[in-house]
């Protein structure tokens, strides 16, 4: 391979989610629950609303940390808008340890709080987790993972790299990403910071 050349992209294995057997304590890649903290609890709470948002997952990055997903949920007033937004404060992607909560984030220190529902755990979803044309929409990160992009290409900057893409449609509990959205999220290049966007038909 030439100097400064990229090694070609992975192909992604694509991947569901299963019920846990019991609520999920232990720092591993799952949807639902409750987060496993690492450290001191960082709850993010609702730009517009300042309620807190609802836990969607955590997702394992190298070296023993963890990415929390977060997006404001349906509240009083119904749907929120901005969720989509990797910076519109209605969503948040955290980590820990040793992350950075990013300035457009108020955070609240609570361990527990809205879900997206029961704990779930990934598995190898097999051919049944690809289109009809045999694109897997949800899989895990990892070097050498790229975005499969519903609509045009929106990674948050250079050098920042897939953690996971989630398939509204292959969910197992309803969430919000537009008509049949697919979820992308990001940590920056010292794995230090994340960010989350959704984009719909």
């Amino acid at each position: 391979m030439p100097e400064n050349q990229s090694p070609p992209p992975s192909e992604p294995v694509p991947v569901e989610f299963v019920p846990a057997a019991a609520p999920v304590r232990e720092a591993v890649t799952k949807l639902g629950g409750q987060p496993v903290w690492l450290e001191e609890p960082q709850w993010p709470l609702s730009r517009r609303t300042g309620e807190p948002m609802q836990f969607l997952g955590q997702f394992t990055l190298a070296g023993g940390v963890l990415g929390y997903l977060f997006m404001t949920g349906h509240g009083k007033g119904g749907s929120v808008d901005g969720t989509y937004d990797p910076e519109g404060g209605e969503n948040a992607l955290l980590v820990q340890p040793g992350g950075r909560v990013p300035d457009f984030i108020g955070v609240r220190d609570r361990a527990e709080g809205p879900t997206a529902g029961a704990d779930h755990l990934p598995r190898p979803a097999g051919e049944g987790g690809t289109d009809p044309d045999g694109h897997a929409w949800q899989y895990l990160g990892g070097p050498g993972i790229e975005p499969r992009w519903l609509q045009g290409e929106e990674t948050p900057g250079e050098g920042w790299r897939l953690l996971v893409q989630l398939d509204s449609g292959r969910l197992p509990f309803p969430v919000d990403f537009g008509d049949s959205g697919v979820g992308y999220a990001f940590t920056s290049p010292d794995a230090k910071e994340g960010r989350f966007l959704w984009q719909c038909m």
